[in-house]
């Protein structure tokens, strides 16, 4: 059974898990019901992803079958719904560890002081059964769920965690009640009862499942930060007037107004009015964006500065907000290779520990010193209790979890688990050009006037006769006279020369406006200025000349220009040790002039899409583990091939799709920020999974009594049980950690 989540899977809530067992016996449960084609169950934030056509009822079914509890989250709310549920979990559970941890308190004071009574003695022979029927009556309370569980899983023919818990106790329980009826066939040293081991080992493992419910909490902070982003309301332009109405209610191509401050409810593109929006909870970039005609509006950022009037293009579950949270959950849930090799770890590590305990159990009371039943019951009962595989379980999904959000909060995306290992691991990342490590627009670079003109005059004039044309670098023309309020003049006999240029009257004079060969054609001379065109040519920029009345009188370069940060995001890279490679369709020319600028030395120009893919699979048949970065629909296939596909958030939505990581914003700085993280978490799990396998295979042979022939020491159930809930918090406060990543 596939364990990664699809696109159009089911998200469950799942109450009762308790370990890396319970996982185990869920997934399997829910890939028993007819439809179900995946399942992914994440015991970090106690949730299932669930693909197929299976109906939901079968589902949470199935679930309450296996001895668990389950119910469907359907909307962006859910998660407050489940904060509330953790909420009220956390203080059960803390009072059930007060109750428990009180009475096992006043038993270990009485017992310290020499309060109560000996067993067998007049006052014992009624005092010591009431302390045991108070006992059962506290285990009830406070160990139910492990009791209950473990029953559930016995008729499942699995052990999980509360079958440990549930032996160990209940045998505690048991062997004191023993005590009690046949104190006088026993001998001395055998007769003490574990009444207070058996209420403080529940005590000291709810109060670490409560503290590790609050710390677990705190890793859903990301998910938890975007959907407070979307607001409940919208005003839409309804018949004439505006109107106040639910977010749900707002319709495709309805009309939305927004006002200064407001959050923007629904994605769109502007109508009217101009303003500045904050984009940084999306992106991570601080610096408001500005918003004019047609300019994109992406729900959940924030208005600044203008009214604007806007139309609903993306509504529900379909706006770019949701799909971000689909996409970090989905992220979440994932398992990266390094937690499989846990699970499976965890799904035979309870029957080993028991069996490990019975055998400690027959050691002890064949060879052990007197009385060997108590020694063989105490130190069976504390390899049972210290040996529960939680932190095992948690120590992957709960880094996962935190690193997840923590990028997404730094506007990175990532889609699996599987990216969030591999990234760390790149050799070599191949990097489209445009769009990528330039602007992917190009803008005017050098205005150089000739004869009597200025700067300016050369540029009106070229603005004037490009405003008729269609091509590409004319609206770049444009767009600068409009940056410096130049007036456009009127032009006439407008024609536009495939390939070369354009031409016009404009006040009775005669304008040409394009390349060399446009000049040559027309009989313009221009052979004095070939070392200029030359020069920036090679600086990647497509040089046009200006002509009036057949005389050269100005020069204007286009380029598309280099990222501000790509030169300082290649310089980290390289530190990285990655080899870089630039493809493009572009020409040689400008790719390298390019390359140049950026520091790359590695270049393919004029590649074609299914080329991109080739290369990317020619590197990694040589050992390369190749990271490819494009944002363009002919990035799509070299996206897929690669083995973590990083696309710029800016572009297609068909590159986004294949890709394992969105780039929210433009930088490619956000790659080795990528990369960086992937390490620290890799680095992290790793923490996690030796202290809790360190842990459990160093605990185990204490608790066994490995030390007690040389050094007299026998491990207290009591701090077994302590020491098992402790391990399971300092995994999830070490998965904590990555919260606070800098870069």
């Amino acid at each position: 059974m596939n364990t990664e989540e699809h696109n159009d899977a089911m998200r469950l809530s799942i109450a009762g898990m308790r370990c890396a067992g319970c996982v185990s016996a869920v997934e399997g449960a829910l890939a028993a019901v007819p439809g179900v084609t995946a399942v992914s169950v994440n015991f970090a934030d106690h949730s299932a992803s669930v693909s197929g056509s299976a109906d939901a009822g079968l589902l949470t079914e199935a679930v309450r079958q296996a001895g668990y509890d389950a119910a469907v989250m359907e909307g962006l709310e859910d998660l407050s719904a489940q904060e509330q549920q953790e909420a009220v979990r956390y203080r059960q559970l803390l009072n059930k560890a007060m109750v428990a941890g009180g009475f096992g308190l006043l038993l270990m004071l009485g017992d310290h002081w020499q309060w109560l009574p000996a067993i067998g003695s007049p006052a014992g022979l009624w005092l010591w059964p009431e302390l045991a029927l108070i006992s059962l009556g506290i285990m009830a309370y406070s160990g139910w769920h492990f009791y209950s569980g473990a029953v559930k899983s016995l008729q499942l023919g699995q052990a999980n965690m509360d079958t440990l818990i549930a032996l160990g106790t209940g045998s505690a329980w048991l062997y004191s009640c023993v005590v009690i009826d046949y104190h006088a066939v026993l001998p001395s040293l055998a007769k003490y009862a574990y009444f207070e081991a058996a209420v403080v080992i529940l005590a000291f493992i709810n109060l670490g499942t409560a503290l590790e419910t609050r710390a677990r909490g705190k890793t859903s902070g990301a998910i938890r930060q975007l959907i407070g982003l979307q607001p409940r309301t919208a005003r839409v332009l309804r018949d004439g007037a505006e109107i106040d109405i639910a977010i749900e209610l707002v319709g495709l191509g309805e009309t939305v107004r927004v006002r200064p401050g407001e959050k923007i409810p629904v994605d769109g593109l502007l109508l009217s009015g101009h303003s500045t929006v904050d984009e940084s909870m999306l992106t991570g970039e601080p610096l408001p964006v500005e918003k004019a005609v047609a300019s994109k509006v992406v729900a959940g950022t924030v208005n600044q500065s203008g009214s604007f009037l806007f139309t609903a293009t993306h509504i529900g579950r379909d706006t770019a907000l949701a799909q971000i949270i689909k996409s970090v959950r989905q992220a979440q849930n994932s398992k990266p290779d390094i937690a499989r090799l846990a699970d499976k770890i965890s799904g035979v590590f309870v029957p080993v520990v028991i069996g490990i305990a019975v055998l400690t159990f027959l050691v002890w009371w064949s060879f052990g010193p007197a009385p060997s039943l108590g020694y063989a019951f105490v130190t069976s009962m504390t390899v049972l209790v210290i040996a529960c595989p939680c932190a095992l379980g948690l120590a992957t999904p709960i880094s996962v979890m935190v690193a997840v959000g923590r990028a997404a909060q730094a506007g990175i995306l990532i889609r699996n688990g599987d990216a969030l290992q591999m990234a760390g691991k790149l050799t070599c990342l191949v990097v489209d050009k445009t769009g990528t490590v330039t602007e992917g627009k190009p803008t005017v670079a050098v205005i150089e006037p000739m004869a009597d003109l200025d700067a300016n005059a050369v540029l009106q004039l070229a603005a004037s006769i490009e405003a008729a044309s269609e091509h590409p670098l004319a609206a770049s023309i444009l767009a600068a006279a409009k940056q410096k309020q130049l007036p456009l003049k009127t032009v006439s006999d407008f024609a536009a020369i495939t390939g070369l240029g354009v031409s016009a009257i404009c006040e009775g004079q005669r304008l040409l406006f394009g390349n060399k060969a446009l000049m040559d054609k027309e009989g313009v001379k221009f052979t004095r200025y070939n070392n200029k065109l030359e020069k920036l040519s090679a600086l990647g920029q497509t040089p046009m000349l200006l002509a009036v009345d057949d005389k050269i009188v100005g020069m204007i370069a286009v380029a598309d220009a280099l990222k501000k940060d790509s030169q300082a995001a290649v310089t980290q890279l390289k530190s990285l040790g990655i080899r870089i490679i630039m493809v493009t369709g572009d020409n040689q020319i400008t790719a390298h002039a390019i390359a140049k600028q950026a520091g790359i030395a590695e270049v393919n120009a004029q590649v074609l899409p299914q080329d991109k893919a080739a290369l990317i699979k020619a590197l990694q048949e040589r050992g390369e583990i190749v990271g490819m970065v494009g944002d363009g629909i002919n990035d799509a296939p070299a996206l897929a091939q690669a083995d973590v596909g990083l696309a710029i958030g800016t572009g297609t939505d068909v590159a986004i799709e294949s890709a394992d990581v969105v780039i929210l914003q433009g930088s490619l700085l956000k790659v080795p920020e990528t990369i960086a993280l992937s390490k620290a978490t890799v680095a992290n799990i790793r923490q996690n999974l030796v202290g809790a396998f360190f842990y459990n295979v160093l605990s185990i042979p204490v608790a066994a009594g490995l030390l007690y022939p040389v050094f007299g020491i026998l491990l207290n159930p009591m701090i077994a049980g302590a020491a098992m809930a402790m391990s399971s918090l300092t995994v999830v406060t070490n998965a904590n950690r990555l919260r606070w990543m800098k870069w």
